[in-house]
């Protein structure tokens, strides 16, 4: 996909894009010039554009949108990866359209605005296991322009945060909690990787104007690339060393991950459970809060959802991502509001 395909006149309604297009990638979800020294792996999830949408007011009663996919192959996630455009607005789904493989054009009926609503805002979710590029953007029947900018929200984590498997992508947390509490996020949730590695941590610091950062990964350090107790305590610490020196005056809020019942008590290769990871990060997130930082929050993820919420073992289904989006996403609404520590 070329690169010239992200159009100026697009772009003033794209959210959830933290930076411009590069390496044949229109919404990349890591630094398109520094994705040499990222993991394949990490780079490859970053190429999909996971939560990024399209957010617009006006009063036309549909959107005309041009658009190109690159794919059909929807791995894992299959349609929960996402083959529609959804639109949502006053914290209702108005209009769902399918997509196609290659050029196309969907008309997404955009809805009322609900009499005295605070945000008129339209948001239109991409179908982003497809990969697609829009081109342009026509109203009908009135006129749009793009929606007020709201605080940026960096959501860092695995594939939960990248939404595995909710039915689609305005089901994961981040994107509910977003809508929730009115907040631009950018998803920077990687499936399969996302194991603190430090170059993320760099391209998280050196981004411009975040309001509030999110970090909730951990379970790809139990096997995936299996890490001992001592690795993830001195990683996490890293990682958020990193982070803080790039935002010291940003609110973070660190969540541990989730429970995976499968590794709460087997070791991996290293001799550390899934239990084990979680509370070396705990503790690292506990001693990097004890040096001061007031900015800082930790959420215990154990506790927080029912296995019965897992829809495959390891990743919530619908039900358990609004869980999520209420426990973290409200921590992270709290921590914008008012700084706790815990």
């Amino acid at each position: 996909m070329s690169d010239a395909l992200r159009s100026p006149a697009v772009e003033a309604f794209i959210r959830g894009a933290a930076w411009p297009a590069g390496a044949a990638t229109p919404y990349p979800r890591a630094d398109p010039a520094d994705h040499g020294r990222l993991p394949i792996d990490t780079w490859g999830t970053a190429c999909l554009p996971v939560g990024v949408r399209l957010e617009l007011i006006g009063d036309a009663a549909a959107v005309d949108i041009a658009y190109v996919t690159a794919t059909e192959d929807l791995g894992y996630r299959g349609a929960g990866a996402g083959t529609t455009f959804n639109a949502w607005r006053g914290g209702q789904l108005v209009d769902q359209q399918p997509v196609a493989l290659g050029s196309g054009t969907a008309r997404i009926a955009l809805g009322e605005a609900a009499d005295g609503a605070a945000d008129p805002r339209v948001t239109i979710y991409l179908p982003e296991g497809m990969r697609p590029t829009i081109l342009s953007l026509t109203a009908v029947d009135g006129s749009i322009s793009p929606a007020p900018e709201q605080p940026r929200w960096i959501a860092y984590g695995d594939s939960i945060a990248e939404g595995w498997i909710a039915s689609g992508p305005d089901g994961a947390w981040p994107a509910i909690a977003s809508r929730l509490h009115g907040l631009d996020v950018v998803n920077l949730g990687y499936a399969g990787s996302a194991r603190g590695e430090l170059v993320s941590a760099q391209q998280i610091a050196a981004l411009a104007s975040p309001a509030v950062i999110s970090i909730t990964h951990g379970t790809n350090c139990w096997t995936r690339i299996p890490h001992s107790v001592d690795q993830m305590v001195a990683n996490t610490s890293a990682f958020l060393a990193v982070v803080r020196a790039g935002h010291p005056g940003v609110p973070i809020v660190v969540a541990s991950p989730i429970v995976r019942p499968d590794g709460e008590a087997t070791p991996n290769l290293l001799g550390a459970t899934h239990a084990d990871i979680r509370d070396a990060m705990e503790r690292a997130t506990r001693a990097h809060i004890a040096t001061g930082d007031d900015l800082m929050t930790l959420i215990p993820g154990g506790g927080v959802l029912d296995p019965g919420l897992l829809g495959d073992g390891v990743h919530p289904g619908d039900d358990g991502h609004r869980v999520l989006a209420r426990v973290f996403g409200d921590a992270v609404a709290a921590a914008l509001a008012s700084p706790i520590r815990t």
